[in-house]
C-alpha cells in the first residue's frame, strides 16, 4: 500500500470470536495439572479503511475463553479511529498505548486476563503491519534497522537488566551476519522438538507408536509430561528412551558420526557435539525433556525430579509455580549435581518475571509464549534480555495457533537478536494446524520450515469455515453436541 494513501487510513471496527476445539475427547494437551483441555482461541480480526486487516489471538483451555474475549473487546476499543501507520512508525509506543488505559490497567496491571487480551490485540496490529508491508512477520522485523527494532520493543521496568542503549549495541553487533543467517535457516529450517507424542493421558501403546513416528520424521528432541505418579513417569520415560535411543527407528536418511569413545561409526547425531553437549543426549543424539506444568512445591520438585534421573532429561519445565523466581533458582541449584536443567516461561506473565528469572540465575532455558506475554513488542524485550544473559530461548508452542506464531519469534531471535540456533529447539505439537490459512510445517529433518508467503503476516488467519464450526456456543459442532447428536 503506498504510504501517501496509507497515512489517512483509520481502524474502523473489529470482530471477536470465542473458538473452542474438543481436544479433551482425545486427551490432547493433558498434563499433571491440566487434565481436561479443550484447546481454545480468543480471536480478533481488526479492520481499517483501505482494505487493511489484522488477525490476532490468545490461547486458553476452554472455560473462561468468553471472559478473555470480553477483555479483548475492551482493549480493542481504544484503537478505533486511530491511524495504523502511526502505530507502525513506533510499535513500542503503540504497545505502551495499548497497555495504558488507566481503568483497564488496574485489573492487571500487566498480568492475568487483561494482559493476555492485550496480547491478542497487539498480535493483530503486528499482523496488520506485516500484511501492509507484504512480508511474513519475522521478515518484517529482521529487516528493521537496529534503531527501528529497539523502538518496537517494550522497555519499561526492565532497564535495570538491559537498557535501550545496550540493546541497540547488541543488535548492531549482529547486523553483519543477518543475511547469511537468513539464507542458512531458509535452507535447513529451525530446530524443533515434539510434545504431542508425550501427553499424560495417552496409553503406553499410543506413546510408543507416536514416538516411533516422531523419530522416523527426523525429530531428535522429545518432551514428556510428568508429575502425576513417579513410578508411572519412570516407566514411561524408560519406554520413550528405549525408542528414541534405538538406531533401528531412525529414518534411512539419518546422518552418522564417529564415536569419540570407541572410534566406530554410529547412526544418528553425535551426543558430544556442540549442539547436544550438556543435554544428556543418548547414543543416537536424542534429547528427552520433562514438563511438570507447575504441579509441585519446591522441595517436592527436587525430590521427584531426582527420582527420574535415570531417564536423563535435559531439563524439567515448570517444576513449581510460574511466579516463584526464588523457588526455580533453588530447584536449579539442587539439580545441578544431577545434570538436569530448569526451564520455564510458558506462564511467566510479563517481561518483569523473565527479568528476575534471568537475574537470579533461576533457569537454563527461557520459554516465551506468544500469547501469554502481551504480544510481539513484549516478546522482543525478553529475547533481548535472554541474549544478554546468554540463555537459549526455546518458545512454548503447541495449543492452537501457537506453533504458527512461535516460528516467527524464533526466526527473529536467530537472525536479528541472539545470532544462534544451535542450542535452541522450538516446541511443536501436531494439533489443529489445518484450521489456519498459513499453517506451520516441519521438514524431513524434524525442523520448522520458514514461513515465506508475502500475504501471511503473523500466520494467524483462521478459516471462516473453522470459525463457523467451532465458535462457542453457536458453532455447528457445539450445537450438535448440545442436541446430543
Amino acid at each position: 500500500m503506498p504510504a501517501s494513501n496509507a497515512m489517512s487510513d483509520k481502524i474502523t471496527h473489529f470482530e471477536i470470536h470465542d473458538i473452542r476445539f474438543p481436544t479433551s475427547l482425545t486427551g490432547d494437551g493433558t498434563d499433571a495439572m491440566h487434565t481436561d483441555c479443550d484447546y481454545s482461541s480468543a480471536y480478533i480480526s481488526l479492520y481499517a479503511t483501505g482494505g487493511l486487516v489484522g488477525h490476532g489471538m490468545t490461547f486458553t483451555l476452554g472455560r473462561g475463553n468468553e471472559i478473555v474475549c470480553q477483555a479483548i473487546a475492551e482493549v480493542a476499543k481504544r484503537l478505533i479511529g486511530r491511524e495504523p501507520e502511526s502505530f507502525f512508525a513506533n510499535m513500542g509506543a503503540a504497545w505502551e498505548f495499548m497497555c495504558a488505559d488507566p481503568q483497564l490497567r488496574w485489573i492487571g496491571p500487566e498480568k492475568g486476563v487483561i494482559h493476555i487480551a492485550t496480547a491478542a490485540v497487539n498480535n493483530a496490529v503486528w499482523d496488520m503491519f506485516a500484511r501492509a508491508r507484504g512480508k511474513p512477520l519475522w521478515k518484517l522485523v529482521v529487516d528493521m534497522t537496529p534503531e527501528e527494532l529497539v523502538n518496537a520493543t517494550a522497555f519499561r521496568y526492565i532497564t535495570d537488566a538491559i537498557t535501550r542503549e545496550e540493546a541497540l549495541e547488541m543488535l548492531k553487533a549482529k547486523e553483519p551476519g543477518k543475511k547469511e543467517r537468513e539464507v542458512r535457516v531458509r535452507e535447513v529450517g529451525y530446530p524443533a522438538y515434539i510434545t504431542s507424542a508425550g501427553w499424560l493421558a495417552y496409553t503406553d501403546e499410543k506413546v510408543a507408536g507416536l514416538m516411533k513416528e516422531a523419530v522416523a520424521a527426523g525429530f531428535n528432541h522429545f518432551k514428556m509430561k510428568v508429575g502425576a505418579d513417579a513410578k508411572s513417569d519412570l516407566r514411561r520415560g524408560k519406554l520413550i528412551r528405549s525408542i528414541i535411543d534405538d538406531p533401528q527407528y531412525l529414518p534411512t536418511s539419518a546422518s552418522t558420526y564417529t564415536s569419540s569413545i570407541d572410534g566406530t561409526v554410529k547412526k544418528g547425531r553425535d551426543p558430544n557435539s556442540a549442539e547436544l553437549k550438556g543435554k544428556n543426549a543418548g547414543p543416537t543424539g536424542a534429547v528427552l525433556m520433562m514438563d511438570a506444568n507447575q504441579v509441585w512445591d519446591v522441595p517436592q520438585a527436587i525430590e521427584y525430579v531426582k527420582s527420574l534421573e535415570e531417564i536423563k532429561p535435559w531439563f524439567i519445565e515448570e517444576p513449581t509455580a510460574p511466579d516463584d523466581i526464588l523457588g526455580h533458582a533453588a530447584i536449579r541449584r539442587a539439580l545441578k549435581e544431577s545434570g538436569i536443567g530448569v526451564a520455564t516461561g510458558e506462564h511467566a506473565h510479563n517481561r518483569m518475571v523473565f527479568k528476575q528469572l534471568l537475574q537470579a540465575d533461576a533457569i537454563d532455558v527461557c520459554q516465551i509464549d506468544s500469547c501469554r506475554l502481551a504480544g510481539v513488542s513484549e516478546v522482543l524485550s525478553v529475547l533481548l534480555m535472554a541474549a544478554k544473559f546468554n540463555v537459549p530461548v526455546c518458545p512454548h508452542a503447541g495449543g492452537v495457533g501457537l506453533c504458527e506464531h512461535a516460528i516467527h519469534l524464533s526466526l527473529i531471535d536467530y537472525i536479528a537478536v541472539s545470532g544462534t540456533m544451535e542450542r535452541n529447539a522450538l516446541e511443536f505439537a501436531d494439533h489443529l494446524h489445518e484450521h489456519f490459512h498459513y499453517p506451520c510445517s516441519i521438514n524431513e529433518n524434524g525442523r520448522y520450515n520458514v514461513p515465506s508467503s508475502s500475504a501471511e503476516g503473523y500466520s494467524t488467519e483462521m478459516y471462516k469455515a473453522s470459525i463457523a464450526e467451532y465458535e462457542w456456543p453457536s458453532g455447528s459442532y457445539w450445537v450438535k453436541v448440545g442436541e446430543g447428536k
